[in-house]
């Protein structure tokens, strides 16, 4: 099996080389970017391992996969989440040493995550309208981050992450809604915020690019116009293992205040609550891309 390369043959900077002026600029814009987070072979280990994943989920849909190419098998699908369950590869991924130089500067010593993301978005495919990340995985200390890793260049046309620079400072989540806009997939939209959409800010990096955002910024992604080709992307979802985690249905004999998700992987430091354990409740699923109509 192909495994990411350790840091020291990748042919970046070292962790501890992490420009001061990517964290000042998380900080104070709600997003940033680090070019050369993983590098050309890391991103091709990861795209390998993507079509292998996709192929697997088509053969566990009773759908066929005999002749298909990797490019078509790849096209069935928007996202899928928490790879990191089925890939030892996008395991090791969520933990990637450079990934982790960021977010303990970003969020502490003890750094954990609870959600993965792969998004494959082949051309034609659709975005996701305006949210927050925090809306839907809720920290209570507000300590979230997104790590979203470039698979492809993501630019305008192929439908690139717009963000809304310093919308995460109100820490306030708008309220959400449905939508009927083709542009997005069936995800909620959030709505009736302080920014316009004149204000967005396209993030266009090249492969190997990592953007870390806040869970409070407000950010989307338009569908992929290319002509071909695909926008694939890796993102983990992490958060201060000091925090609870009250995330998915509350348990009947759970009180709020002492509600926490333990599906979760440690990705540095110490978790304080490790008497807890830590449980396998989420699998890898697919997204709804909203072809057919969305099952509201």
């Amino acid at each position: 099996m192909t495994t990411l390369a350790p840091r020291s043959q990748t042919g970046t900077s070292p962790p501890d080389e992490i420009p001061d002026a990517l964290i000042a600029q998380v900080k104070a814009n709600g997003y940033g970017v680090l070019p050369d987070a993983l590098t050309a072979d890391e991103v091709a280990a990861l795209n390998t391992e993507a079509a292998q994943i996709c192929r697997a989920q088509l053969r566990l849909d009773r759908q066929p996969t005999h002749g298909l190419a990797d490019i078509d098998v790849m096209r069935r699908f928007l996202c899928l989440h928490q790879p990191h369950k089925a890939s030892a590869i996008f395991t090791a991924a969520l933990a990637h040493p450079r990934l982790v130089a960021v977010l303990t500067k970003l969020i502490g010593p003890n750094v954990k995550s609870m959600q993965s993301m792969l998004f494959v978005k082949s051309a034609g495919k659709p975005g996701q309208a305006w949210h927050q990340d925090e809306f839907f995985i809720p920290t209570r200390d507000r300590s979230l981050y997104a790590a979203w890793i470039a698979l492809d260049a993501a630019t305008v046309d192929n439908g690139c992450l717009w963000v809304l620079p310093e919308s995460h400072r109100t820490g306030v989540l708008y309220p959400d809604r449905d939508h009927a806009d083709p542009r997005f997939d069936c995800t909620v939209e959030a709505y009736n915020f302080p920014f316009s959409d004149g204000e967005a800010v396209p993030v266009e990096v090249p492969a190997g690019a990592a953007v870390f955002f806040h869970g409070y910024l407000l950010h989307r992604s338009l569908p992929n116009t290319a002509d071909c080709g695909f926008r694939r992307a890796f993102v983990g979802h992490y958060m201060s293992a000091e925090s609870l985690l009250p995330w998915g249905p509350l348990p009947s004999d759970c009180h709020i205040g002492k509600h926490d998700f333990r599906d979760i992987v440690m990705v540095a430091g110490e978790d304080p609550y490790a008497w807890r354990g830590v449980e396998d409740v989420v699998g890898l699923h697919v997204r709804p891309d909203g072809d057919g109509g969305c099952d509201r």
